[in-house]
């Protein structure tokens, strides 16, 4: 009886000795979870370039296509030389050459000047183009009757030679040289000192202190496209006034 109990005893402890933890060997322990990674600053995005856009180019002024230069005979000349006139066909010369209309648009013309002259009028006429100082018409006068100088300049009519005197003189005008050019003569007239005008259709702009397209005034880069180049214009004169003229002795 007392054999088995300590038979019985002996095997609880075994039993027992076996459960025990190992304190020789600590136990392993579970794999940790990965903690979630730190987050790193954000890279920076690569470097582009914006192509910034040029401004537009200014567009070159207008130019003035090639002037033409011919002599003329008398029958070229028609109503506007006669025998007597102080200078012969052979010493004038028709240049032709463009004009911007009052429609904007380009025009060619015709004046007929002295022969030592042609170069300063295409310079001229090549500075009103590019300004695009307007003009209405430019042609000979012989188109008109008898060559008759207030039919050109009620007409408007820029022109040049015509061998005709100064009313009320019984000089020569700078025109029977071909040394003057009347520009746009109803807008810009001419005004003795009584006050009387020509053309008779000009008195709107005998007031000066009108502004319209095609009128000249003093300083206006028109006027000075003429007088920068040495030629003399009417609307200095103190009397009379002949704000269309230009003359270049």
């Amino acid at each position: 009886m007392v054999i088995a109990r300590l038979a019985a005893l002996v095997a609880v402890t075994a039993a027992l000795v076996q459960c025990a933890p190992d304190r020789g060997h600590p136990a392993t322990p579970s794999p940790a979870t990965p903690s979630p990674a730190t987050p790193t600053a954000a890279e920076p995005a690569p470097e582009t370039f914006r192509t910034v856009p040029r401004p537009p180019q200014t567009p070159p002024p207008p130019t003035a296509g090639p002037a033409e230069i011919s002599s003329v005979t008398a029958a070229d000349l028609g109503s506007t030389w006669r025998a007597g006139c102080p200078l012969p066909p052979e010493r004038l010369r028709q240049v032709e050459l463009d004009y911007r209309g009052f429609d904007g648009q380009t025009h060619r013309g015709q004046l007929v000047v002295h022969e030592d002259l042609t170069g300063e009028v295409i310079d001229v006429f090549a500075e009103l183009y590019r300004i695009g100082y307007p003009i209405e018409r430019m042609r000979t006068v012989e188109n008109y009757p008898d060559a008759d100088d207030e039919l050109s300049m009620r007409d408007n009519n820029t022109s040049a030679f015509n061998c005709r005197d100064i009313p009320g003189t019984g000089q020569w005008s700078y025109h029977a040289y071909g040394r003057a050019i009347d520009v746009n003569p109803r807008l810009n007239p001419f005004v003795d000192r009584r006050g009387d005008y020509q053309p008779a259709n000009a008195a709107r702009w005998v007031d000066r202190t009108r502004t319209e397209p095609g009128m000249l005034h003093d300083g206006d880069a028109a006027v000075l496209a003429f007088t920068d180049r040495g030629w003399t214009w009417g609307g200095h004169w103190r009397t009379p006034l002949d704000y269309q003229h230009f003359e270049l002795p």
